[in-house]
């Protein structure tokens, strides 16, 4: 068979395959939202553990054997704070609920998602919005989806117009990257237009992909949070980097996503 031939089947047989990755995430998102509505109350940090993980556990039991039954031979990355590089070959990178936390204090912030990752490139992901019953698709040469409709990031060309975003540092975090995240804050504060802080990295990430904020920054993280944004956000025209403009991989130690007209000042802001 010709390469030209193979790579037609392999894009085919990625686009079917996520179509049944998004059916998956939306049935785990179901699951996740039957549970949803009431304030979950816990006294320490046992019990809210406790409560994390059966969240996570509600949405695994559906997502981990449809997943596995797709690509049985790929790994499934365990821990959804993990960060850095995988081991060659596939694997699934998932956070069955994406904004837990949110979602054991009844606020709407909160996603399932499931990405493939082969060598260490996405390939594919699938973020769905329970609440809202949106699904967010990107596929690797392909484009980015919102329901079937493609997305696009803004044109914006002006930081000083722009809303930009960030999510604060997990708890536990080293106090030097805490630091970092207070001041390039401030820096923007004094350059954009406007400054949301929360989390999921996530959802702001499908913002950007979808042009309503112009960038979002974050230091630190781990794979589950930044790459199924840092696909859709690529996919729909956007540039992707680390704080200081280098190429952005999972190693690195920050992630900027912005419309290609204010990239290079954001970096400009976040490297004073």
């Amino acid at each position: 068979m010709s390469e030209t031939l193979q790579t037609t089947d392999v894009a085919a047989s990625d686009a079917d395959l996520l179509g049944q990755t998004a059916d998956a995430v939306r049935a785990a998102g179901s699951a996740l939202r039957e549970r949803f509505g009431e304030v979950v109350r816990y006294q320490t940090r046992e019990e809210l553990m406790r409560a994390l993980a059966a969240n996570d556990d509600t949405a695994l039991d559906i997502l981990r054997p449809r997943l596995t039954r797709l690509r049985p031979d790929a790994g499934w990355v365990e821990d959804e704070l993990d960060g850095g590089a995988l081991p060659p070959g596939e694997w699934w990178v998932v956070d069955p609920a994406e904004g837990n936390v949110n979602h054991l204090h009844a606020l709407p912030e909160w996603a399932v998602t499931a990405t493939l990752v082969r060598e260490n490139q996405p390939v594919l992901t699938a973020v769905h919005l329970p609440l809202t019953g949106e699904t967010y698709t990107a596929l690797t040469g392909a484009g980015a989806h919102l329901d079937g409709r493609p997305l696009h990031v803004s044109q914006t060309a002006d930081l000083g117009l722009s809303i930009v975003a960030t999510s604060q540092a997990r708890p536990d975090e080293d106090e030097k990257v805490v630091r970092r995240v207070g001041s390039s804050i401030t820096a923007m504060l004094f350059d954009a237009l406007v400054v949301r802080t929360a989390v999921p990295a996530t959802l702001h990430l499908l913002n950007v992909a979808a042009g309503r904020i112009d960038a979002f920054w974050q230091f630190a993280g781990a794979r589950a949070d930044l790459l199924p944004g840092a696909l859709l956000v690529t996919e729909a025209g956007g540039q992707i980097s680390d704080a200081e403009g280098r190429p952005w991989t999972p190693q690195s130690e920050s992630l900027l996503a912005a419309a290609p007209g204010i990239h290079a000042e954001a970096v400009a802001t976040l490297s004073r």
